[in-house]
């Protein structure tokens, strides 16, 4: 059987024949159509059952610290899908692979409701320099935000463990950026050691910070500390960050490798390439790779109602480059989450993120194409 790659622009031949074929009859769907509604996420005729990658929403963004928001854009992710096309020059056939994306679970959505509240309050109060310890409500409100984090972390360790076990390939959609911890614990249990590829303006290396154990802005040191197969962390576009971060970068024993936005932009005014670049940072990853993209690295133009937009950061184009160049390095993508996108009145930061969503989707589905064939 040829089991040839849909990979043109990365020298491979184009024919399609998957290693891991769906149950789908793709007979009567035409992807030059237009998106048909009842279909699931970017139009496509998939169930959950006949996909390769099933992505899962996760309505939570309890303790972010400036704008909220997130916690809807998984629905409005998938409404910014249908205007998608389907064909990726460099994986033109990737999305037969199947993707399906899960509906937003209501009750983790009115969870981060209500705890956000709750946060926010607790936020103001230690912002005016106010103790903790003076005030019993706020004992009492932090103790319930860290309560509903373990409960979050739970719930997305046992959603995705789940579909591990199913064989499918998992995509988490936030939200905000400490969503993934409970699905990198569960592919910890799959794979004895891989790195993660941040993308991301913040290090997210803050030891529960604001009082929140697992805040957005601790998702990476809390990952480090608790999950020792996760032997390497990759951050790319840093550009805000605090000296304690800064300190702990620089004491990991280069566990953390960080490419501050500032460096990469000074190295491209002394005269190196992006590719030159690019293929630095994949030359510093494990053979397994996690992706988790914090769509604040990208310049704010392209997502200005994100958490926290910092200026600087990247155009889509290079990441979906240092993408292409970690799939022609033999690199193995395992996962990956998408958080932060922000809700807009025009719709603009949602179908920028469901084109980055539809690119992760194909980079993923492609990676596993290529390891089955090598196997």
């Amino acid at each position: 059987m040829d089991y040839s790659i849909t990979l043109c622009g990365y020298g491979k031949k184009c024919n399609f024949v998957p290693a891991f074929p769906t149950m789908a009859d793709l007979s009567q769907f035409d992807p030059n159509a237009v998106s048909n509604l009842n279909n699931n996420i970017f139009g496509l005729p998939f169930t959950e059952d006949e996909a390769t990658l099933v992505l899962l929403p996760v309505p939570w963004e309890v303790t972010v610290s400036y704008r909220a928001g997130t916690a809807r854009a998984p629905d409005h992710l998938f409404t910014a899908s249908m205007q998608v096309d389907l064909y990726d020059p460099d994986m033109p056939e990737a999305w037969k692979h199947g993707f399906f994306m899960r509906k937003a679970d209501k009750k983790v959505l009115l969870k981060s409701d209500y705890l956000r509240k709750e946060a926010e309050l607790y936020i103001n109060y230690i912002s005016q320099g106010d103790k903790v310890d003076n005030n019993r409500f706020m004992c009492k409100t932090l103790v319930e935000v860290n309560e509903g984090s373990t409960f979050l972390n739970q719930w997305v360790y046992e959603q995705t463990s789940e579909l591990i076990q199913r064989g499918k390939l998992v995509g988490l959609v936030g939200g905000d950026h400490s969503i993934p911890y409970g699905y990198i614990k569960a592919l910890a249990e799959q794979h004895e050691q891989f790195g993660v590829l941040q993308i991301d303006a913040h290090c997210d290396l803050r030891e529960s910070y604001e009082g929140f154990v697992f805040s957005h802005a601790s998702i990476m040191f809390n990952v480090l500390r608790d999950i020792p197969q996760v032997q390497k962390l990759v951050q790319v576009g840093i550009r805000d960050y605090s000296a304690g971060e800064f300190n702990y970068i620089c004491n990991s024993n280069h566990r953390v490798v960080t490419y501050f936005d500032k460096d990469i932009k000074e190295r491209q005014y002394d005269g190196q390439t992006w590719k030159q670049i690019a293929e630095d940072i994949v030359n510093q990853l494990p053979p397994k790779v996690y992706i988790s993209f914090d769509i604040d690295g990208l310049d704010p133009k392209l997502c200005p109602h994100t958490g926290t937009p910092v200026q600087g950061g990247f155009e889509t184009e290079q990441m979906f480059f240092l993408f292409k160049k970690i799939l022609q390095s033999g690199r193995e993508i395992i996962g990956f989450d998408l958080n932060e996108v922000g809700i807009s009145p025009n719709e603009y930061d949602e179908n920028v993120g469901a084109r980055i969503l539809f690119k992760l989707c194909n980079l993923i589905t492609t990676s596993r194409e290529i390891h089955a064939v090598k196997q």
